[in-house]
């Protein structure tokens, strides 16, 4: 990078024990609401899944991203603010596993580099601040991507919240021809089994299906009574056109109707965002919105390549006070649905945006790495009619600051380098509060060398991620330099660490 312009256990082991109930599409049961949908033909067996391997090699040719302009040097002299929402989606990266694991490159338009940045569990453990559901830690140091620069690291730890509330959850499953496949259905079959598995015995889950007409499969269902879950499950079916708009219509409506007072009431989407029938866009970003101010929340769950609308997907998240994850095979969705679970359901601050103020002093220029699509206009910092992003039990959330100093200001010159704010509403709040934490310039680590392996490790992703989009902040396109600089700051031996090495070698023989 230069300014010219946690790892999770193994678990694939217990997929075999979450395939249960005959989690294949070929299973005989299906309600009387389902069959008024139509015909749905067979989705293909998931049943070799739980090696977690890619199923098949789509084109990724027919997906939708966002167009988004990569953020740009900003002047001391003009500016001295960046303003923007925390993110802990992952989509982007896991996207990016699936292609280079299929022998291309992504696609640039497809990179989000905080999603790379924090599909990562850091293992820092910054000190809890006073009353806050959350930790901040911030570290900086000279950048080994940009010769003269400099990096700061802002890291949000979330509190884990155990127990957590009960839950009513209503899944919105896309059974359209587009999602006629094993990587599709079939694996959004394995991913709500997974799920079933993992939840508490007094969790409801209720199952909603839309094509080109929407059915209940089954009204919410307390987890103990498992089997029939499982088998609902397993009838599941593809075909017809996509009808986003009314299978949302019909989930939220479900997910009031069992509405729970102090429990956590949310809408699971596993689709391929292909929706070509009613509300599209704005109109149903709108809709999503006044489900929302009812405090039924949206998680969005990508599936399959080939006319894959991540665009969308990301929007329903954002607009729902949820989040947004790509399930590319089913060690994914263990890690989403069994070990991020908490994260994924239990809210523990809404809205939070973060402000950092550089020093015109110390700071020539400086730029925001990623997070383009959530930048904020200054003064929305302090307006709380501006909607965030939410945070979860135990999520991490990560961003980096790129900076140049002033010709001759020395290292351990004793002021203050930023002062970052955050603020953030509790999550049935509606007034936020605002941290406030001060970083001076000697507290910068003399070396990039010297810094933690968290930070160097999360500047070796980010530097990945910039290299894949052909960022015109890239001063070398050193895929190797990255690859030193991850091996040797893997912050733990897990499965996550490891992979993104691998992914990193695929990246360098495909260029």
């Amino acid at each position: 990078m230069h300014l010219r312009n946690t790892s999770p256990r193994a678990l694939r082991g217990a997929a075999l024990f979450l395939l249960t109930a005959s989690v294949c599409a070929c299973g005989g049961f299906a309600s009387n609401r389902v069959a008024e949908t139509g015909g749905y033909a067979e989705s293909a067996s998931v049943a070799d899944m739980s090696s977690g391997a890619i199923m098949t090699n789509p084109s990724t040719n027919g997906d939708q991203h966002a167009q988004l302009e990569e953020n740009d040097i900003v002047d001391t002299r003009e500016d001295t603010l960046a303003t923007f929402s925390l993110d802990v989606d992952t989509a982007s990266y896991t996207m990016m596993r699936q292609d280079l694991r299929a022998g291309r490159l992504p696609r640039p338009d497809s990179v989000r580099p905080e999603e790379y940045i924090n599909f990562f569990r850091y293992g820092d453990q910054p000190a809890q601040t006073e009353d806050a559901p959350f930790s901040v830690a911030l570290e900086s140091a000279p950048s080994r991507f940009g010769a003269g620069m400099g990096l700061l690291r802002i890291g949000v730890h979330a509190a884990e919240v155990n127990p957590r509330p009960a839950a009513n959850l209503v899944f919105l499953v896309d059974v359209s021809g587009s999602m006629n496949s094993a990587e599709k259905l079939g694996l959004v079959q394995y991913s709500l089994t997974t799920l079933v598995n993992t939840l508490q015995p007094d969790d409801t889950v209720g199952i909603v299906v839309y094509a080109g007409r929407v059915g209940t499969v089954i009204e919410p269902t307390e987890v103990a009574n498992r089997g029939a879950l499982l088998q609902a499950i397993a009838s599941l079916r593809a075909g017809g056109s996509t009808n986003g708009e009314g299978g949302i219509r019909a989930a939220y409506d479900l997910a009031s109707q069992h509405f729970r007072e102090g429990g956590i009431n949310r809408v699971l989407i596993c689709t391929d965002g292909d929706f070509n029938v009613g509300l599209t866009g704005d109109p149903l970003l709108a809709l999503i919105e006044q489900y929302r101010e009812r405090d039924i929340t949206l998680t969005a769950l990508g599936f399959g390549r080939g006319n894959f609308n991540d665009r969308d997907m990301e929007q329903l998240a954002d607009r729902g006070n949820g989040n947004y994850a790509f399930i590319d095979n089913a060690s994914e969705a263990l890690r989403v649905l069994v070990r991020d679970l908490p994260g994924t359901l239990q809210v523990v601050a809404k809205d939070v945006k973060v402000q950092v103020e550089v020093n015109r002093e110390l700071v020539k220029r400086f730029r925001l790495i990623g997070y383009e699509n959530r930048v904020l206009a200054h003064q929305d910092f302090s307006d709380d009619s501006v909607d965030a992003a939410e945070i979860g039990s135990g999520q991490f959330t990560t961003a980096y600051l790129e900076y140049e100093l002033h010709d001759g200001v020395a290292a351990a010159d004793p002021r203050q380098l930023v002062e970052v704010r955050v603020r953030y509403k509790e999550p049935d709040g509606d007034e936020s509060t605002l941290l406030t934490f001060e970083h001076g310039l000697s507290d910068s680590k003399a070396s990039f060398e010297a810094a933690s392996d968290v930070f160097r490790f999360g500047a070796a992703v980010a530097e990945f991620a910039e290299i894949l989009r052909g960022g015109q902040h890239v001063e070398q396109a050193d895929l190797d330099g990255v690859h030193d600089v991850a091996a040797r700051a893997a912050f733990s031996q897990g499965v996550d660490t490891h992979e993104f090495l691998e992914l990193v070698e695929r990246a360098r023989d495909l260029r």
